[in-house]
Formats: structure tokens, sequence, C-alpha cells
């Protein structure tokens, strides 16, 4: 899939996956800059507002890949990164590996997820909010929601409102990168279908004149 959509109505979605369907999954629709977020547990309230604007792109933020090597999350094996995974590393991107802990249950949910994306014909990429928001030089949840809430203000996202969780202000982040995915403004870490979308670093994001 290719980028440079210049329809500033386009639609993309981003969800901040959970693990478990009983956890809080993070859901934005973006309409070029404004934002609508939500809260949801299960995949067919995951679906639902898909199917309903039928999105240009769809942005989730959990693996939807496994290591080369591996032919399932369970398995027990010493491949644990993936290519992407390697150019976080090289980068100095903090991320968690996805045969540790919970993240086994987020990776098995994500490669379900795209499966029922790809059968919905909706196009769907990897992203990751935490490494996207160093990237454009914003703050991460952990540094304070209200700080990471100005940051993507400032990139000119629109309708944030007051009280939003850390999973909304994420999907919200992914949704971005999607945004700009579809202007042509990202690069991708790994290869094949081993990737995580990425923005460009600020200073080329900037450039470009993004409101």
């Amino acid at each position: 899939m290719t980028g440079m959509i210049d329809d500033k109505t386009s639609v993309v979605i981003g969800v901040d996956l959970a693990g478990v369907a009983i956890r809080q999954t993070g859901l934005c629709v973006l309409t070029g800059l404004n934002a609508e977020t939500y809260l949801v547990y299960e995949d067919a309230e995951i679906l639902q507002p898909i199917g309903r604007f039928k999105p240009a792109l769809t942005t989730v933020d959990a693996p939807l890949s496994l290591p080369v090597g591996r032919k399932s999350i369970e398995e027990r094996t010493d491949v644990h990164l993936r290519e992407c995974d390697r150019e976080l590393l090289k980068k100095r991107i903090k991320f968690f590996p996805i045969t540790i802990g919970p993240m086994r249950k987020l990776t098995a949910r994500g490669i379900a997820l795209k499966r029922l994306l790809e059968d919905m014909n909706t196009p769907v990429i990897e992203v990751f909010p935490g490494g996207a928001q160093d990237v454009l030089g914003i703050p991460r949840k952990q540094r304070g929601l209200q700080k990471l809430k100005e940051g993507l203000q400032k990139l000119g996202i629109e309708g944030l409102t007051e009280g939003l969780s850390d999973h909304e202000l994420d999907a919200v982040t992914c949704a971005y990168v999607g945004f700009l995915f579809l202007k042509g403004k990202t690069c991708n870490y790994g290869k094949n279908d081993q990737v995580i979308v990425m923005p460009q670093d600020r200073e080329k994001v900037n450039a470009h004149n993004l409101p």
C-alpha cells in the first residue's frame, strides 16, 4: 500500500489494542486532524466503527506479525525479535519484545485482529505510539497525560477533550501516524511483513508544513 492521499477529510482509525477483551482498548477516529476517541473492549466494538466509517487506513498498536522462524507465539524457541524490533533497538527506542509476558496475548490478539480487518478489505498497518512520540519530540504518557495531550495539540490535532485516558491518547497518536502515512511522511522500520510504520523525523515532518 502506498501513501499520498491529499483529501483532508480522509478517515484514519487508530487502535491502542489491549491484550485481552476485559481491558480497555483506546480507539480514535481521526477525520483530517479532528479526533474523536472511545474506550471499547470486545473485537466487535473495534470493528463496528471501522465498518461504519470505512477508513482509508486502520493503524494498530500491537504486534501484527511473528519473527521469522517462529510458527506461533507460544512456541518455545530462541527467536524473540522481528526485523522491525531490531531497528527499534538500533535507534534506542524502548519497547517490549513480543515474546515477553503479557505481550504474548497482545501479539495473538493483534494478529487475529489483522486477519479480521483484511477480511473486511480494510488496509491495516502496525504502529508504535510510544516510539512515534519519541520521534515527534512529544512526551510519552509516563511523563504525564496532560503533557502528552498538549504535545498532540501542538501537532495540529483538534477535538481532544479533558480527561482523556492514556489508551485514548495513544490511539490518537496511532491515528496521527496513519495521517502522516497517507501524506507520504512516514518510514518503515523492518521489511516484508515485519514492519512498524513510524513518522519521519520531526524536522522532515515539520518541513512539509503539515497543519
